[in-house]
């Protein structure tokens, strides 16, 4: 929980981003848009897929449970749009299976695009066999409770970063990052020049150029006390192999 928010409480008058800067975000994917922004905003490893090859990306709706407890889950799938991404923590750790595959249903039809949490999931082999992405701290069987109100739509913190409703969420096979809804267009710009010098970079890796020279690396390595030597001078110095 940040600040002095309290539990108990449902913002239903959301902001979110430009759904076509979102959806081109979520194109570009997590690294991309993570180098984009200057290296901020990833969730952290410990949030991971439970499916291969998912690229999603989509307004932050958020939830605060009490641990193994999934009730503000059930509260908050009314407050979800087409191209949301719902994303839950707790108020102190618990990796239950707070979510499964009734949950995924549910929000699948309001066209929400997959599932952040810092929670556990089950119900996995039906999650994947419908198709909707998930990210999870764990995966385990272990079932909650429904009787402790929590939030919806309140700043949350997803592996030390801080998620606030309608911010945009992207999620692939590289993880989760955060991008301010404030900063989503200028993020996209960024990202844009990135995957255009991208573009360049391997089009002269693929003509022969060595990174070390087309980065300047070469100079920066000597710079560093770094040196070329044969292999007779190596063993010379070092005393043989």
């Amino acid at each position: 929980m940040t600040g002095t928010q309290r539990t108990g409480v449902v913002v239903t008058d959301i902001a979110r981003a430009d759904a076509a800067t979102i959806d081109a975000l979520g194109v570009h994917g997590v690294a991309t848009v993570h180098e984009a922004m200057g290296r901020i905003g990833l969730v952290g490893a410990d949030i991971r897929p439970i499916q291969d090859g998912s690229r999603i990306a989509g307004s932050a709706v958020t939830v605060l449970s009490w641990p193994g407890d999934n009730l503000m889950i059930h509260v908050a799938i009314e407050q979800c749009q087409p191209g949301d991404i719902l994303v839950v923590s707790t108020t102190s750790p618990s990796v239950d299976g707070a979510f499964g595959e009734l949950f995924a249903t549910a929000l699948a039809q309001r066209g929400v695009r997959g599932l952040v949490t810092t929670t556990g999931v089950r119900d996995v082999v039906d999650l994947r066999e419908m198709g909707f992405p998930v990210w999870s701290s764990a995966i385990n069987a272990q079932g909650t409770v429904k009787a402790t109100a929590g939030s919806v739509n309140v700043p949350v913190v997803v592996g030390g970063v801080v998620v606030r409703a309608g911010d945009v969420v992207i999620a692939d096979d590289d993880g989760v990052m955060c991008v301010p809804r404030a900063d989503a267009e200028s993020v996209l710009a960024a990202s844009d020049s990135r995957v255009e010098k991208e573009a360049a970079d391997r089009a002269a890796y693929q003509g022969g150029e060595l990174s070390l020279d087309r980065k300047g690396l070469r100079d920066v390595f000597r710079d560093l006390g770094g040196r070329y030597v044969t292999e007779s001078e190596f063993e010379a110095e070092h005393g043989g192999r």
